[in-house]
């Protein structure tokens, strides 16, 4: 059927206005049932930490709980993709670490395009990881570590799994300080740093929250923090640099995300909710007594990031030869 140019006008002017009406109606509904944040780590990981301190604080604003659905497997890819899966209405999203940009290089063959299928909410923290060994290892410094690591026909380092911004980080330490280590994955930090303690593996770069215990308790020592300035909790780790790798600096951060799909007014609105949770004086108390940075951005803010993540990790990870099929 033909309509005159007038009635069609108006009729798609009626639909544009009907759309925007409903989705006003979805916004001020918002949430409507649980929010489910996954978080492609294992419990106890800095992602699962900082995923449910938000969470929590999301569930009291806004009267709906949201539950935390931890799927620790191929470095976070399967989290990705139940994202992607999800209805796109914002009650699907996932806290992500460094390692999402690095897959983007890291795998050969995703299902999905790292940038141009997510939409960023908010970059959430900044957490140096700190390098620690086991005692009976007998490095008591980096330059000690890199020298057994050179002389050391077997060494290896574990991470909080493939494609985790834990391996990332340990690639980059193992190339700049000039010795081959063979990266062994687990399912979260907790498990990579355990087997650190169990004597497996040599040497792992670990969230700082998450090594925090077992330093303190003598299990494993603390040789040096990622970032360019040292950790607050640990003032008197030297940096990685300060140790003995000049110019060395790895910042692990931790964002929300949801699918690309999203309404863009919901992303909005979940990133009002989640810079007013950031910027909330008990919340940021909590977060730089555990020795993370708040890090609130725009939407925008965030994506830009994770553009330029993705291209500085390309090279760190071609260089490595860390590439999964």
């Amino acid at each position: 059927m033909t309509y005159p140019i007038n009635l069609a006008v108006t009729m798609v002017a009626t639909a544009l206005v009907l759309a925007a009406a409903q989705l006003a109606f979805a916004q001020d509904k918002y949430p409507t049932r649980p929010i489910r944040m996954l978080v492609p780590f294992s419990a106890g990981s800095q992602t699962d930490i900082l995923a449910r301190w938000v969470g929590e604080k999301m569930g009291e604003h806004w009267g709906q709980q949201v539950v935390v659905d931890n799927r620790p497997s191929a470095g976070g890819t399967i989290a990705s993709e139940l994202v992607l899966g999800a209805n796109f209405d914002g009650h699907t999203l996932m806290m992500v670490s460094t390692g999402h940009a690095g897959n983007a290089t890291l795998y050969s063959k995703l299902s999905y395009d790292t940038v141009k299928d997510f939409a960023g909410i908010s970059q959430v923290a900044s957490v140096p990881n700190i390098l620690v060994v086991a005692p009976v290892l007998g490095a008591k410094s980096v330059k000690e570590l890199i020298e057994l690591a050179k002389k050391s026909g077997v060494f290896n380092f574990s991470s909080a799994g493939i494609g985790s911004g834990t391996q990332i980080n340990g690639e980059m330490f193992r190339l700049a300080a000039g010795f081959k280590a063979t990266h062994v994955p687990y399912k979260g930090a907790p498990e990579a740093l355990n087997n650190v303690i169990g004597g497996s593996v040599q040497f792992n770069f670990s969230p700082v929250l998450v090594a925090a215990g077992q330093i303190r308790a003598g299990r494993v020592l603390a040789l040096a923090v990622s970032t360019a300035a040292r950790s607050p909790m640990f003032p008197d780790v030297p940096t990685v640099a300060e140790a003995g790798v000049p110019g060395f600096d790895y910042d692990q951060w931790y964002g929300l995300l949801a699918s690309a799909k999203t309404p863009r007014p919901l992303i909005n609105l979940v990133n009002k909710e989640v810079v007013r949770i950031l910027n909330l004086p008990d919340m940021k108390e909590r977060m730089l007594s555990q020795g993370a940075t708040p890090k609130p951005t725009t939407p925008e803010q965030f994506d830009a990031f994770i553009r330029a993540e993705v291209k500085k990790f390309a090279a760190v990870i071609i260089a490595a030869g860390a590439r999964v099929n």
